[in-house]
């Protein structure tokens, strides 16, 4: 919907394409559906499910092995994310660098777009 000729709306990293393609293939998913909706001390919060099948305004993404599927209501605020997977001492999870976004509280967990 909102994308560029050319120009997937997200980008994945390997490190994030490996983890979801070993999360789709180990459970049998069709992709992963990323979304956005109200919530936490800064407004909005990403959502992720595992999904069997996209719905007809999905818009799907696929590299490297790994499908994202992004739902229409988010489109417009996740264009140009960039999705890594990132692992420390403490903690291991995806992680977005979202151009869209204005804020984000302390925790990283909340979003808010201008």
């Amino acid at each position: 919907m909102f994308a560029t000729p050319g120009k997937q709306a997200v980008t994945i990293t390997p490190k994030a394409a490996l983890q979801i393609s070993k999360l789709m293939n180990s459970a049998g998913h069709a992709g992963l559906r990323i979304g956005i909706k109200k919530g936490g001390c800064a407004g909005m919060e990403y959502t992720m499910e595992y999904v069997t099948e996209p719905e007809t305004n999905d818009e799907v993404v696929e590299q490297d092995g790994a499908r994202v599927l992004i739902a229409p209501m988010a489109q417009m605020f996740l264009f140009g994310t960039e999705i890594d997977y990132e692992t420390s001492l403490l903690e291991s999870g995806f992680k977005f660098r979202n151009p869209n976004v204005t804020e984000a509280c302390g925790c990283g967990e909340s979003i808010k777009f201008g």
